[in-house]
């Protein structure tokens, strides 16, 4: 039985179809490599099986390599949501309500601190409206502010 480009064309689509039924993110790239193996062959038809192959492990791999090494890194989440705590100590934000006595203030950030822009605090200096702190730790829901000089 010879191979024709069509066989490469349909184990490629087969590859691709899979890789739904299969989220590895991997099968894919050998589907394409055999889409790619059967446009080859249409175009050369006398090309043997031997180049055939290698053709295919050279642009599954070729593939392969270009999502794990350029695309994949480039896509990664670089927005500060669901970042732990730890990512907020030293974020500083401007005084709206200031704490009254055995009450809380309220500091607004100019973007979301994990995921409010508003947050009670607690500091042990006296403030003003309007004045710049910044957070030093949390306590509970809370944050601990230290007055920026």
């Amino acid at each position: 039985m010879e191979i024709v480009y069509w066989h490469w064309l349909v184990l490629g689509i087969l590859l691709v179809i899979l890789e739904i039924v299969v989220p590895s993110f991997t099968i894919l790239w050998f589907g394409l490599g055999a889409v790619v193996v059967g446009v080859l062959l249409w175009l050369v038809p006398q090309l043997p099986i031997v180049g055939q192959l290698l053709v295919w492990i050279l642009a599954s791999g070729g593939f392969a390599l270009f999502w794990f090494k350029y695309l994949k890194p480039r896509m990664v989440d670089k927005t500060l949501a669901g970042l732990s705590r730890e990512a907020a100590i030293g974020e500083s934000g401007r005084v709206i309500k200031l704490p009254v006595e055995h009450g809380r203030g309220v500091v607004r950030f100019t973007t979301p601190l994990l995921g409010a822009d508003e947050w009670e605090f607690i500091c042990d200096q006296t403030l003003s409206l309007g004045d710049r702190v910044f957070v030093k730790e949390f306590s509970g829901n809370t944050l601990v502010v230290v007055k920026l000089d």
